[in-house]
Order: C-alpha cells, then sequence, then structure tokens
C-alpha cells in the first residue's frame, strides 16, 4: 500500500499517549508554560502529533506541538519530536526584508554607509584608462537591454579592479586635475533620477497647476550644468516650498519672482501750506503796515485810516 492511500485515521495507542506527549513538551520548554491539550492530528499510519497551548509570553496562539509514534505491532509509543509552532491566530513577525529594499529616501542619518552594488545600473566607469565607450553609456546600443533587465552585468568586477591610467592619456590627465572618478551617472542613473525630480516638483503637481507662471522664467531658479540642466535647476526662494530643491522648469509656485510686482511707494506732494514753520502775528499793526501813508490829520484818524 502507498503512502498516499494510508488511512488518516488517529493510531489509537498514539492517541491516547497525551501524558506522554505533555511530558516531552515541559521537558523541551519548561513547567507551567504548556497549557491545555488543543488537539491532535494524524501524520501517518501510528504517527499522531499532539498540541499544547503555549503560555510563554509574547507568543500569543502558537502551540507546543508534540509528535508520537509506535512500531508496526508495537506497543510502546515513543516520542518522535517536540517544537514549537505558530498556531492558526499566531502573533508573527513581519516577513524579512533585505536592507537593500526596506530603505527609502531620508532614511539615512549622521555617520550611516550606504553601500553600493558593483553592478548599479546608475552607475557607469569613469576614466578608467580605456579608450572603448563604457557599455552602458548612452552610445552603447546594448545598454537598452541591459537598463530593462535591471539583473544584467553591467560593468566587469569592481573600482578597486579598475586599472591605473596610461600616462599620457586623458585619464591621467584627469587625475591630476583631480577630476578622476571610478563611477559617474548612467544613462539609466540620470533618468532615473529625473523621473524622481520630476514626480516631485514637476508641471503635474497641484502646485504647479496652480502657480501664475513656471519656474523657467523666474529669478529665483539657479541653473544646474550638464545635461539635467535643460529642464531642471535649483529654487533659491527661501519661501517658496521647493527651496534648496531640484526643480522642473515647468515647475513653478505662487513664490514666482514676477507674479506680483510691488508697486514703488507714490511720492507725496509738497504742501500747500507748511505746518512745520512758525508764523508770528502781531496784536497790533505796525505803522508802516497799511496801504495809507502815516497823518496826522484828526479826520481821517476818524475814519479807520492809519
Amino acid at each position: 500500500m502507498s503512502a498516499a492511500t494510508r488511512s488518516r485515521t488517529p493510531d489509537r495507542l498514539c492517541a491516547e499517549a497525551v501524558d506522554l506527549a505533555r511530558a516531552a513538551a515541559e521537558e523541551a520548554a519548561a513547567p507551567g508554560v504548556v497549557g491545555e491539550h488543543e488537539g491532535l492530528v494524524s501524520e501517518g499510519d501510528r504517527v499522531v502529533t499532539h498540541f499544547f497551548e503555549c503560555k510563554e509570553l509574547g507568543y500569543r496562539g502558537w502551540r507546543w506541538a508534540v509528535t508520537v509514534a509506535r512500531a508496526s505491532r508495537a506497543k510502546i509509543v515513543t516520542v518522535d519530536e517536540a517544537v514549537l509552532l505558530p498556531g492558526p491566530d499566531a502573533l508573527l513577525a513581519p516577513e524579512w526584508v533585505p536592507w537593500s529594499e526596506r530603505l527609502r529616501p531620508g532614511d539615512m542619518g549622521p555617520g550611516d554607509l550606504l553601500p553600493t552594488d558593483a553592478e548599479d545600473l546608475r552607475l557607469e566607469p569613469g576614466y578608467s584608462g580605456e579608450d572603448e565607450v563604457p557599455p552602458n553609456s548612452v552610445l552603447s546600443e546594448e545598454f537598452a537591454d541591459l537598463a530593462e533587465a535591471e539583473d544584467a552585468e553591467v560593468t566587469p568586477g569592481t573600482p578597486a579592479h579598475l586599472t591605473a591610467p596610461a600616462r599620457g592619456s586623458i585619464a591621467a590627465v584627469a587625475e591630476e586635475l583631480g577630476m578622476r572618478r571610478a563611477r559617474v551617472l548612467s544613462r539609466y542613473g540620470l533618468h532615473s533620477a529625473a523621473d524622481r525630480w520630476e514626480e516631485a516638483f514637476g508641471a503635474k503637481t497641484p502646485m504647479a497647476q496652480a502657480a501664475p507662471a513656471s519656474c523657467v522664467s523666474c529669478g529665483f531658479l539657479v541653473p544646474i550644468g550638464g545635461s539635467l540642466g535643460q529642464a531642471f535647476g535649483v529654487c533659491a526662494n527661501e519661501f517658496s516650498p521647493a527651496d534648496g530643491r531640484v526643480v522642473s522648469l515647468a515647475y513653478g509656485c505662487g513664490g514666482h519672482s514676477e507674479a506680483a510686482v510691488m508697486p514703488k511707494p507714490p511720492q507725496p506732494a509738497p504742501p500747500v501750506i507748511d505746518e512745520t514753520r512758525v508764523d508770528p502775528f502781531p496784536l497790533r499793526p505796525s505803522p508802516d503796515s497799511g496801504s495809507v501813508p502815516p497823518t496826522e490829520d484828526e479826520s481821517s484818524a476818524e475814519l479807520g485810516h492809519s
């Protein structure tokens, strides 16, 4: 009889060996940790697994599983193994994820080191002393297929295996000028960075949709070099939500330099009456202030002339 057609009915002697299974569980754990018997299951002919509640703190829903068995035509039941297994409602730790997949932008702190894979598609060899085109350069026809695969071998070996530049070559001159780097951004790395920046500060963001103008005409935009400078720049407006960030030239916000130019304050007209000067007024008119020359004629004095 094959194993697939064997009966799954629990063996009577193995099913009755509850005390034997409990003693094995307590020996593997500790007294008081093994709880009530929670059932059994047939594993095959004359093989039964008993389950006991686990009272250990931090193992909610776990069960002690003790497998017992007996030989054919034998009357003695023996213990096969005793292990702690999670039950249907057990509290389990989340599935382990490698650190390279858990890492997110902003997770790095002071003193943290982030190693890069030797076959990282975002990088390509820099001045290595070779005159041939890098394998994942924009000039390489094979890089398009490698970028789609993302697990293809892009650079042979690690940067530590790069040969020293030959004297008089372009790489040697670059090293003397302090421009030598083992690896530089590849076209795939440039496109990946551009996609992230466009998603964060691009034309499709709600801020850009409500902006009065785009960053390409803003005075606070600081240009950047390289091919990325044709589509991106750095915002230098301290009141903008993108201050110090790489923004798309199609991005925009309410802090645009020409959005609302403040008019010059108007110059006040000169005052008609100078209120800052005091004009003295005598209580009595002076003798020479009248329009009629002074006279001693009493008749004219009566008419009010001075």
